[in-house]
């Protein structure tokens, strides 16, 4: 009685007269969408992997991995401090430096023992190692603390002279074994010491604050390069991201270099312009980039004052992290606009908190700026006197696509598809496969519709996939292609709101009028 896979035998062409048993598998034809609350961010810190995309989750994730935000322009802390406040809590961060970064390091007194910090930056001069007894007799114990991170301890090295210090190496650089693996804090050399150990306590030196690699950083070094190891923006292909920002690049020249990863990765890249920005320069800088895609945001370069609670300073940050994390904490068919931002004090034009100064745009500004492609954080919002992102516009000029929604949903359907489909690739072309390839679409797409990211105002069914001899004859299914055409009908925005009264001493009312509208 043979158990076979279906599939695996040959079920026409069976000669000894037997039972057949074949696990049939479940057919799959559901689809699980994508996240879409994952942001990209790319700047400068103080500690932390270079080009390497670290998964933070929220502010103590961000310090442990890179130190805390520092008051400077292109800090990436900063951007994810302002996501965080609007309620994002996903994001893939990618450390850039100028280059110049260096490590902190140590050489203990009278050797040539090397204890250098594993990255550059100069948090690792708040590193200290300490080497006590340890707890069996003639053994020692060394202690690596960092500030925020749990203190690392390698206990019971033993041995003596060259032996000693080359097992203290190992210790640090490979583990003890499975509950004590290598530092994430410091790398050892011992240099071929052979002196008496001895108790110490030391810290490290050498991170001086230009050791962060931050003061040279411009957007080139955010935009990074494209061949491994990628660095920089492009350090973020793969990773999920539906929502990507370079921390407070505000270089138009790099602004389509933005728009082309985005369009190639379906993430939607949050721009800025430069802080202190005016209306017809912005605009004009946008034409001159040629910049028209929808797949970037580009926040006008008014940016806003933020209390930093980390320096206890009041700072101005490019607008970036305050939309890309509004947007994190929305469903893909919402629009930023009219929903409101928390942690903002003030914008350039309205003027910092305690200046007395208090301007808003007038409608002709806005119109200026939205109807080039380039969205502003503002106070007062149609909903009421807070601050918001003013159009939840892209930077496209087609009005069919230049919203918010318009990309977030186009991006989460593509990558929700990309990530699922692929399953049917290699299976036999027939009429089942049709079958289950239009089941996975709609059964997907009418998930979206009963939990409300797909709808008509009508209440008519706003997709339609067709999978058939209709769309595949036998000239193209013989050559190995099969193709399925999908519709999928989005939401509007109700972005502009006219509400009609009619009010006078001559007014004819009609009497039913009140209460047909309360029965609808």
């Amino acid at each position: 009685m043979p158990i076979v896979q279906q599939g695996s035998v040959n079920t026409t062409a069976l000669v000894v007269p037997d039972l057949y048993v074949q696990i049939v598998p479940p057919q799959n034809l559901t689809l699980n969408g994508v996240p879409t609350d994952v942001i990209g961010v790319v700047g400068s810190a103080s500690w932390g992997p270079v080009g390497q995309p670290v998964i933070v989750a929220s502010m103590a994730d961000y310090a442990r991995a890179f130190g805390p935000l520092a008051a400077r322009k292109y800090d990436m802390g900063t951007q994810v401090a302002a996501a965080v406040q609007q309620g994002a809590q996903n994001f893939r961060c990618v450390r850039a430096t100028d280059g110049s970064d260096t490590a902190a390091h140590i050489t203990l007194p009278l050797t040539s023992f090397v204890f250098t910090a594993r990255y550059t930056g100069s948090l690792g001069n708040a590193i200290t190692a300490a080497l006590t007894p340890g707890s069996k007799a003639g053994t020692w114990r060394l202690t690596v603390a960092l500030p925020g991170v749990q203190p690392e301890v390698f206990d019971n090295i033993a041995g003596a002279g060259a032996a000693f210090w080359q097992a203290l190496a190992a210790a640090v650089n490979a583990g003890q074994g499975p509950q004590r693996g290598p530092s994430a804090v410091v790398t050892a050399n011992a240099f071929g010491t052979t002196a008496t150990p001895a108790a110490f306590a030391i810290s490290f030196s050498g991170g001086t604050p230009g050791s962060d690699g931050a003061a040279g950083v411009t957007a080139s070094n955010l935009i990074g390069v494209d061949v491994p190891p990628r660095s920089g923006m492009y350090a973020l292909r793969g990773q999920g991201c539906s929502l990507a920002l370079l921390a407070d690049g505000d270089d138009s020249s790099q602004w389509t270099t933005q728009a082309g990863f985005g369009l190639s990765e379906g993430v939607y890249m949050i721009l800025t312009g430069p802080a202190g920005d005016n209306i017809a320069s912005a605009v004009a800088a946008k034409q001159s980039a040629g910049l028209d895609s929808y797949a970037c945001k580009l926040m006008f370069g008014d940016w806003v004052w933020w209390n930093d609670p980390v320096n206890a300073v009041l700072r101005l940050v490019s607008p970036q992290g305050f939309a890309a994390g509004r947007l994190a904490n929305l469903s893909p068919e919402q629009s930023s606009l009219n929903k409101p931002l928390y942690g903002v004090a003030g914008s350039q034009r309205s003027g910092a908190p305690g200046t007395g100064q208090s301007t808003s745009y007038a409608a002709a500004d806005l119109a200026a700026l939205l109807q080039a492609g380039i969205d502003v954080i503002a106070n007062p919002q149609p909903g009421g006197a807070f601050w918001g992102v003013r159009g939840g516009f892209n930077a496209s000029s087609n009005a069919a696509t230049n919203g918010d929604n318009y990309t977030r949903l186009t991006n989460y359907l593509a990558a929700t598809l990309a990530q699922g489909m692929g399953r049917y690739v290699g299976q036999v072309i027939n009429a089942d496969l049709f079958r289950r390839i239009r089941a996975t679409q709609l059964s997907f797409l009418q998930n979206m519709l009963s939990q409300g990211l797909l709808g008509s105002t009508d209440g008519s069914l706003p997709f339609s996939v067709i999978c058939d001899t209709g769309n595949n004859p036998p000239s193209r299914t013989g050559l190995g292609y099969v193709q399925s055409d999908a519709q999928v009908l989005y939401q509007a925005i109700n972005q502009k709101f006219i509400v009609n009264i009619e009010g006078g001493q001559t007014v004819q009312v009609q009497a039913h009028a009140l209460g047909a509208a309360l029965a609808a």
